[in-house]
């Protein structure tokens, strides 16, 4: 029988990995009140034959719950409520790291608590329209400009919550600087028109999100610290520009430097996106020498061939963890994947679409 490099066991800094299956973040709206629940506990137990579970963005301060029903870490309750899922998906042998995202622009009011304000690098308007449960489909608003202050206190609710993350259980987590929320939004200068430190050349707009890797590095340890980047993705009104390959290979090497655990790399290009170039994506390779997670429309026999040259140490999958929860066990046995997947129960309440999809045969 042939051995698939997918399925072995591999050592991701001190926490042994039972394969190199990774499960993508995606964001599924069921943290009511923006609490973890029992069903968030269920989801992730279901799927917990990953070798890595990285969570749903989870926000590190009430500013960044951008989205409706997306949980949080900054509260003595989320923390409290976090604690089963940790213990269910350990149960199983399973590891879990929490996504830390702050969504900055990407966010409205109204799906805000009291007190909480919309931040981005710069006072840009994103382009387009966003989900509120209170009056379904608004404009973004225009942003406030984020102080020196402003930018102080974020860094430290990112190292708060990291903190958080280990009293909850997790063994990591992984910050969230792609997909156009704020991290990344300090990366581009199209959402970044700052004059200061913290924008203008490269190194200025890397400037934050190395801060930030570093303070939540250095709190929670490097061994537990992971990123999330996604160059020429363009979702969250996030056009492209010209240095976005020196950017990203800059923001690599200082990665390095620092010594964090993993960048996950994702390519958004099965989702309409441009594609990541295989010339960065070597060189990101080579440049940074901890582990790297390739994420993008993954199939099984692709994942196994990019392991196999040794493009990535680890592969993640989203959707097909959504209607297959039993994923690692399909590819173990050779079973077809599920083809029954319902987009209209993506982002809403409820177990329908979420935890009522069957393993093989059920």
């Amino acid at each position: 029988m042939k051995s698939y490099k997918l399925l072995e066991a591999y050592r991701l800094g001190n926490i042994e990995l039972k394969n190199r299956v990774v499960m993508a973040p995606m964001t599924r709206s069921r943290a009511i009140g923006n609490v973890p629940n029992e069903l968030n506990e269920l989801y992730y137990q279901q799927r917990s034959g990953a070798g890595l579970i990285i969570t749903e963005g989870t926000s590190p301060s009430p500013d960044g719950l951008g989205y409706s029903r997306i949980p949080g870490i900054f509260s003595d309750q989320q923390v409290d409520n976090w604690k089963p899922v940790t213990s269910a998906v350990h149960s199983k042998g399973g590891r879990i790291f929490v996504q830390l995202m702050h969504t900055g622009r990407i966010s409205h009011e109204l799906n805000l608590p009291a007190g909480a304000r919309v931040l981005a690098p710069s006072a840009v308007k994103p382009a387009g329209q966003m989900w509120t449960d209170s009056k379904g489909m608004v404009d973004f608003p225009i942003p406030n400009a984020m102080t020196v202050g402003d930018l102080d206190h974020t860094k430290q609710e990112f190292v708060n919550a990291a903190l958080n993350a280990v009293k909850a259980g997790f063994d990591g987590v992984e910050l969230h600087g792609a997909n156009g929320y704020l991290l990344e939004q300090f990366l581009s200068p199209v959402s970044n028109i700052r004059a200061d430190a913290y924008g203008g050349n490269i190194e200025n707009r890397c400037r934050f999100v190395l801060e930030v890797a570093k303070a939540v590095s250095e709190a929670i340890g490097k061994d537990k610290t992971g990123i999330r980047l996604s160059p020429f993705g363009i979702s969250s009104d996030m056009p492209l520009y010209p240095e976005i390959e020196p950017t990203y290979l800059y923001l690599a090497e200082q990665l390095n430097k620092t010594g964090i655990l993993y960048i996950h790399l994702v390519d958004h290009s099965a989702m309409g996106a441009p594609g990541v170039p295989t010339s960065l994506k070597r060189a990101i390779r080579s440049t940074f020498t901890n582990s790297l997670i390739l994420s993008g429309g993954y199939d099984q026999d692709r994942a196994e061939t990019d392991l196999e040259k040794g493009a990535a140490d680890l592969i993640a999958f989203g959707r097909p963890f959504i209607n297959n929860p039993d994923l690692v066990e399909r590819f173990r046995k050779n079973q077809p994947l599920s083809a029954e997947l319902d987009f209209s129960t993506f982002y809403t309440p409820g177990e329908k679409g979420y935890t009522d999809y069957p393993g093989y045969g059920g």
